[in-house]
């Protein structure tokens, strides 16, 4: 099989277009901290049966961004677990797929010095948009601005639990 110079600049410079332009459409997600969190939580959001936007959620992180959950095991040990974007993408894809899975923002207190943002967002989850709400907790998003866009780098997060209610002061919208 022979490819020509000129199908291999065509195949490329569409592959490029292709890229470029699937990313463009998401333009709107990274003008402000407001739209950073918001796309955020909406490409995480779904009911069952709806495949999830992950090129959206890609696009709002740097290329090395983190997913940092926090948990303390049956022995009280606290710890954390650190997943890259396709990592925490193969971890919940097939459950947000097949059970739903709906997270809001239901407070949030925003920090900044130059460059720097750090979100504190309050959160809640739930299997359906309406439904009952199953978890609870904060998150913690630490967003750069590069002077043309914002770039989420990381979210850490910890669960609400009985003994670890959400702080009053967290709840406030």
């Amino acid at each position: 099989m022979r490819i020509t110079f000129k199908k291999l600049t065509t195949t490329l410079l569409l592959a490029v277009f292709l890229v470029v332009n699937s990313f463009a459409q998401y333009e709107e997600d990274v003008k402000s901290i407001d739209s950073i969190i918001e796309a955020l939580y909406a490409s995480i959001s779904g009911n069952a049966g709806e495949q999830r936007d992950w090129d959206r959620f890609k696009n709002l992180f740097i290329e090395e961004g983190k997913l940092m959950p926090t948990f303390q095991n049956q022995e009280g040990k606290v710890g954390y677990v650190q997943w890259g974007l396709d990592e925490y993408i193969e971890r919940v894809d097939k459950s947000f797929f097949e059970n739903g899975f709906h997270e809001d923002e239901i407070s949030r207190e925003v920090d900044s010095y130059r460059y720097i943002t750090q979100v504190f967002s309050t959160y809640q989850s739930k299997r359906t948009k309406d439904g009952e709400v199953f978890a609870r907790g904060i998150n913690t998003i630490q967003v750069f601005n590069d002077g043309e866009r914002y770039w989420i780098v990381s979210v850490f997060w910890s669960s609400e639990n009985d003994e670890f209610p959400i702080p009053t002061e967290y709840l406030r919208n």
